[in-house]
């Protein structure tokens, strides 16, 4: 799928809202379920809904995007039904580049996911440089690693924040 034809497809699904299965280059057929809420050329926002559940929310890169279907089935009925649908809010996070995407969440001062190459670092940014962010991670133990992890913006797959798992695992985590 064009990338442009991409862009439009969540674009249209931002308002009203419409749930999109978004697949990734890098994940074959297997899809997340989005309600889009931001998007242009480079990034895409969504919301993960996850067995009528949100679950935090997301920001990809557009060109690793392979397509994105309007969901056209009973889920978004039931999303509805369930107050999910009025639970949906658009997270003031600026996805006009990665170095501004970073700035817009360490303001949060929340713990993020972020997804690299078969890992997923968990942690609270600890700097932001021109090509790359700092992060300080903890394991799924909830225990700090001494040094930060630098990670490169062009390995980076997905950001997450205000997920389920990480929320619950950060009230266990020692304070930085």
């Amino acid at each position: 799928m064009k990338k442009s034809k991409i862009v439009k497809r969540l674009s249209e699904s931002i308002t009203p809202h419409r749930m999109c299965r978004v697949f990734m280059d890098y994940d074959g057929e297997w899809y997340i379920n989005y309600f889009p809420l931001k998007v242009n050329e480079k990034f895409f926002l969504g919301a993960v809904e996850f067995d009528f559940q949100l679950d935090g929310f997301r920001i990809c890169p557009v060109s690793m995007i392979s397509k994105a279907k309007i969901r056209k089935d009973k889920c978004l009925e039931i999303d509805v039904s369930e107050g999910v649908v009025d639970q949906l809010y658009t997270p003031k996070v600026n996805i006009s580049g990665w170095k501004q995407i970073f700035r817009s969440l360490k303001e949060m001062n929340r713990y993020i996911t972020v997804g690299v190459e078969d890992f997923d670092y968990i942690g609270a940014i600890v700097g932001i440089k021109k090509h790359s962010v700092i992060l300080k991670v903890f394991d799924a133990d909830g225990v700090w690693q001494d040094e930060p992890v630098k990670i490169r913006f062009k390995d980076i797959q997905m950001v997450s924040f205000a997920s389920r798992y990480v929320d619950v695992l950060s009230k266990y985590v020692p304070k930085l």
